[in-house]
C-alpha cells in the first residue's frame, strides 16, 4: 500500500475554520477577532471551499460573512460545538492510502493538558456525523497536532523533538516508536528532528509551523532573529544551524528563506506574544501571511513571493488572533483533494 502525506501545496478540497466564541478565550476582543476571521474566510473563499464548525446560528454566520464579501456557494457551515478555535490542532490530518483520502482524527488534549480540549476533541466527529467529510474518518489513540508536523509530500517530515516528545503527549513511547508509529501512518521514508526553535509566549511546546516551513520539497522558510539582544537569537540562531545542517533526500542542502522577526507585541500582563510570519497559510492559488501592522512586514511578504511564483501572497492582519498566543495557520486546517 501507498500512503502519502501530502505537502500543503497539494491541490485542496477546502480549508477547515472552527469559528470563535462570544463567550471564549477571545470575549474581551471578541469584535477583532471575529474581523480578524471573516477577513481570512473572505480570503479563503476567493480560492476555494471553507468549511466552518461554528455554533447553532448558522444562518446569522452565512449571512454576516456573505456580506462581509465571502462567496456563499463555496461556504460550508456546521453546527458543532467546540471549546477554542485553534483548527490546526482539532482538526483532521489527511492521508492517500494508494489514491483514496483517509481523514486521521488524532486526540487532542489541549496541548499537553494545558487547557481543557474536550469539545475540541470531538469536532472531526461531530462533523463526520453531518457528512461533512468526502472520506472516511479514523480516530486513532495518540496525541498529534497537526501543527507539529510539516509533510513536504514526498516522505519526509519536519517535526520538533520540544513537541511530539513532550512527556504530556504520548509518554508511553520513546521516540523510536513514536517514529515508527509516523512513519506507518504517513508513509514517510524520513523524519527531520529540529532540538530547536521556539517564540516566546508559545503555548504548544514548539509547533514546527511557527518556526520552520516547506514552501516546495528543496525550500524551508524559518523565522530568523538578527537582533543580539532579542530573548530569542540564541535559541533561532541554534535552530538555523540545524536547518542548514539538514539535507534534502538526494543529499542537497535546502534552499532556507530567513523570514524577519516582528517587533516584540506584547500581553496585557506583559507576556510576549508568540508573532512569528513563518505561520503562513498554503491555498489553491495563494499563500495567507500573517502579518502585524510592523516594519518587518512587507519585508516578510517580499522573501516570500519568490518562494510561490504561482501563488498570490497576501498579508491578512493578525494582531488579535496573537492576543491568544496563536495566528493563521494555527486557526485553518487544509482538506487536500489529491495526493500531488
Amino acid at each position: 500500500m501507498t500512503i502519502v502525506l501530502p505537502a500543503e501545496w497539494a491541490p485542496q478540497r477546502a480549508v477547515q475554520l472552527t469559528w470563535p466564541r462570544p463567550d471564549g478565550d477571545f470575549a474581551d476582543i471578541f469584535a477583532e477577532v471575529e474581523a480578524n476571521f471573516t477577513q481570512i474566510a473572505v480570503a479563503i473563499t476567493r480560492f476555494e471551499n471553507l468549511i466552518v464548525a461554528c455554533g447553532e446560528d448558522v444562518d446569522g454566520l452565512r449571512e454576516h460573512l456573505t456580506a462581509a464579501g465571502a462567496q456563499a456557494e463555496r461556504l460550508q457551515l456546521y453546527p458543532v460545538p467546540a471549546d477554542d478555535v485553534w483548527a490546526r490542532d482539532h482538526g483532521p490530518i489527511t492521508v492517500f492510502r494508494d489514491g483514496d483520502a483517509v481523514h486521521l482524527d488524532f486526540v487532542f488534549n489541549g496541548w499537553g493538558g494545558k487547557f481543557d480540549a474536550t469539545l475540541d476533541n470531538q469536532v472531526t466527529r461531530a462533523l463526520a456525523a453531518q457528512q461533512c467529510w468526502n472520506a472516511p474518518v479514523e480516530s486513532l489513540d495518540f496525541v498529534l497536532e497537526g501543527g507539529g508536523i510539516e509533510s513536504d509530500g514526498q516522505g519526509t517530515l519536519l517535526t520538533t523533538e520540544r513537541c511530539l516528545l513532550a512527556p504530556t503527549r504520548n509518554p508511553q513511547f520513546d521516540k523510536a516508536q513514536i517514529e515508527a508509529r509516523l512513519q506507518q501512518w504517513f508513509g514517510l521514508q524520513r523524519i527531520l528532528w529540529l532540538r530547536h526553535g521556539d517564540l516566546l509566549g508559545d503555548d504548544t511546546d514548539g509547533h514546527i509551523d511557527t518556526v520552520a516551513r516547506f514552501c516546495d520539497a528543496r525550500t524551508i522558510a524559518y523565522q530568523a532573529c538578527d537582533d543580539a539582544s532579542d530573548p530569542h537569537y540564541a535559541d533561532l540562531g541554534a535552530m538555523a544551524e540545524e536547518l542548514r545542517a539538514l539535507r534534502t533526500a538526494d543529499g542537497k542542502p535546502y534552499r532556507l528563506v530567513p523570514l524577519p522577526l516582528p517587533q516584540p507585541i506584547h500581553a496585557d500582563d506583559g507576556r510576549r506574544l508568540p508573532a512569528g510570519y513563518a505561520n503562513f497559510l498554503i491555498l489553491n492559488g495563494a499563500v495567507l501571511v500573517p502579518i502585524y501592522a510592523d516594519i518587518n512586514d512587507e519585508e516578510a511578504l517580499s522573501r516570500l513571493r519568490p518562494c510561490f511564483p504561482d501563488r498570490k501572497v497576501i498579508g491578512i492582519d493578525c494582531r488579535a488572533l496573537i492576543a491568544q498566543y496563536g495566528s493563521l495557520h494555527c486557526v485553518t486546517m487544509q482538506i487536500p483533494s489529491a495526493a500531488a
